[in-house]
Parts: structure tokens; C-alpha cells; sequence
């Protein structure tokens, strides 16, 4: 699951994508597009495309919030805390700070984004958290 402490990462974001997408995929297709839309804030298209094996434009609580429909799961809330504090950690473990996170990216923020960002001061897309999660996670290799 994404908000877990990751150890490895695909070669780019773009595989960790969908890696992520196609989990969430089969987490709302086992639930149903209905079900999923009456317990989320994701609107039908982003459902529909995510379906459709696509990779929708998700914010981090959106993928939370699919997450959190399997009964095994934590809440949504729980689920994008623990997934930015995950990032903290991983930022920990490999000794990087937000300007050493920022060079690496392959988006477009800047450090003061990425900590408020990740610090939940500021709303996070999902693209936006794996970009983070695989630089965090390829530096701490």
C-alpha cells in the first residue's frame, strides 16, 4: 500500500504510478464504482478513468480515501498521515533536507513546497507524493 514504509522503489515515478494505480484500481473495483463514489470525494470521471486503467489526476486524500474502503485499512485521515510521515522518516534515514529532495525531483517545486507539502500545510497531489516518495526512497538505497 503507498502509505507504508517503502525499502525500494521502480526504476522511475512513472512505474511507482502505476504500481499504486493499479492497487487503488482494484481496491475500487472490488468495491464497486457506486460504492466508491458514495464513500469518497473522488468525482465518477477520476473512478471511471482509474477503472479504465488510467492514471487520473488523484490528490494524496482522494487515494487515501480509496484506500481506506477496504475494512483491513485504517481511515483516510490515518492513511495520509502515515504516509507523510513515512516521507519524513525516509528523509531521516537517507539524511536528505527539503533542498536535497528538490534537486532530485522531476516536478516542478521548490523546497518551501516540498516541506509544506509534506508536512501537511499545504495539499499534496498523489503524482505530486510519488514523485517525493521515489526520491526519498531512491536516496535512502
Amino acid at each position: 500500500m503507498f502509505y507504508e514504509q517503502r525499502m525500494s522503489v521502480p526504476d522511475t515515478p512513472a512505474d511507482l504510478r502505476a504500481e499504486y494505480d493499479d492497487q487503488l484500481a482494484s481496491i475500487a473495483d472490488r468495491h464497486g464504482l457506486e460504492t466508491a463514489l458514495d464513500r469518497t470525494g473522488v468525482d465518477r470521471e477520476e473512478l471511471e478513468a482509474l477503472l479504465e486503467g488510467e492514471s487520473p489526476d488523484l490528490s494524496l486524500e482522494e487515494a487515501a480515501e480509496i484506500q481506506a474502503l477496504e475494512s483491513d485499512e485504517p481511515d483516510a485521515e490515518t492513511i495520509e498521515t502515515m504516509a507523510c510521515e513515512h516521507l519524513l522518516l525516509g528523509m531521516t534515514t537517507a539524511v536528505l533536507d527539503v533542498d536535497a529532495v528538490e534537486s532530485h525531483l522531476e516536478i516542478d517545486l521548490d523546497a518551501k513546497e516540498v516541506q509544506q507539502k509534506i508536512e501537511r500545510r499545504a495539499p499534496m497531489s498523489f503524482a505530486e507524493y510519488v514523485h517525493l516518495q521515489h526520491v526519498i526512497v531512491g536516496r535512502s538505497q
